[in-house]
């Protein structure tokens, strides 16, 4: 690596810094102020208050990154250029391909560090913050759901009627054993509850219908049973607000394959978070390849020209983001199309401007 490509790699990089560190401060105050109600509402401390910015700010960050990253690159390219500096690199000799570098470089720095923040670290850090969302911003949660049907291992069915959050508490419980589409056995309870100590589901008023080859067996108890160990506990019907941000990627993975065994109809939700996380990096990358394009000849609008149209694109690539992101989760999309379309669209608008670029 040269001098012009650590002088344009420095640049960027701290642009890009100074970029994100205003707009998060701008966001973050904003949030403050419109959620400082609820604090004062709640009596929550000052330590606690601060601990929850320190944990949202990184979320924050993390979720404009393709945005500021655009516009580092727009307010640096459009700098250069308006010094002319674009015009003498070219002149002396260096290929647009490798004035391009750089850009790439750091491009990729800030797309491979969203990667493992995206993966591993703001997942972590949301656990706290989303469950201090939901202590202090939202309402009491209450299971709405009723005739609740759902696998809790390959051959095993359980269907409740309802269930109630406050008790942990199930009511018309079935579990039924199916092998090869022949019932094995079937457990009924007028009641379920979860037993926090042991861990495990409380039958009240059970019975327990067992088919043989030529006979069937058949228990009932007015009593309760302690012995019921399910792939099933009161998470699975609590506040599931935001969990897939709360989840690293290798807890996504398992909770996708838990959803797949439970027959769930929830894991387009979690399995399109899984591919934005894939897909986010590459948009830094396409979109620093743009901005640096867009941004590279001197025009007479000036910067503060270059600026707006890279905000207008930004804001066209967000829009065309949510709308193809609500699309897959309706299930009108196939997923891994509806999170990739906007990068592949953007990707060939990128090809198609770069042929007419002054080189």
């Amino acid at each position: 690596m040269n001098i012009l490509d650590k002088y344009i790699l420095k640049k960027f990089l701290t642009t890009f810094v100074f970029v994100v560190g205003i707009l998060v401060a701008v966001i973050l105050i904003i949030t403050f102020s419109e959620r400082n109600e609820s604090f004062i509402k709640n009596d929550v401390s000052s330590k606690l208050i601060l601990q929850y910015f320190v944990y949202f700010a990184p979320y924050i960050a993390n979720l404009i990154t393709p945005l500021t990253v655009f516009i580092a690159t727009v307010f640096v390219t459009s700098k250069m250029a308006g010094h002319t500096e674009i015009v003498a690199i070219l002149a002396g000799g260096i290929s647009y391909p490798r004035f391009l570098r750089p850009f790439f470089v750091g491009a990729v720095l800030i797309a491979a560090t969203s990667f493992v923040l995206t993966g591993w670290v703001i997942p972590n850090a949301n656990k706290w913050r989303i469950a201090f969302e939901i202590k202090y911003f939202d309402k009491p949660f209450s299971y709405a759901g009723e005739d609740i049907h759902f696998k809790v291992s390959p051959t095993s069915y359980v269907y409740l009627k309802s269930y109630n959050t406050f008790r942990n508490v199930g009511y018309s419980f079935t579990l039924e054993e199916i092998e090869e589409k022949t019932m094995k056995y079937k457990i009924s309870a007028d009641e379920i509850r979860w037993d926090s100590v042991a861990t495990n589901w409380v039958l009240s008023r059970w019975s327990h219908r067992e088919i043989r080859d030529i006979s069937e067996g058949y228990i009932y108890k007015n009593t309760v049973d302690t012995t019921l160990k399910l792939n099933m506990s009161p998470q699975d019907f609590g506040n599931n607000k935001g969990l897939q941000e709360t989840l690293t990627l290798p807890e996504l993975d398992n909770y996708i394959a838990d959803l797949q065994l439970k027959g769930a109809d929830n894991i387009p939700i979690y399995e399109i978070e899984k591919l934005i996380r894939f897909m986010s990096p590459f948009t830094a990358i396409i979109l620093t390849f743009i901005g640096v394009i867009l941004s590279s000849r001197k025009t007479r609008g000036g910067v503060g020209f270059q600026i707006a149209l890279g905000f207008l694109i930004a804001f066209i690539y967000i829009l065309l983001f949510i709308a193809t992101k609500s699309i897959a989760e309706a299930g009108s999309m196939n997923p891994v199309l509806a999170v990739w379309l906007p990068n592949i669209i953007f990707s060939i608008l990128a090809l198609f401007i770069y042929r007419f670029v002054p080189k």
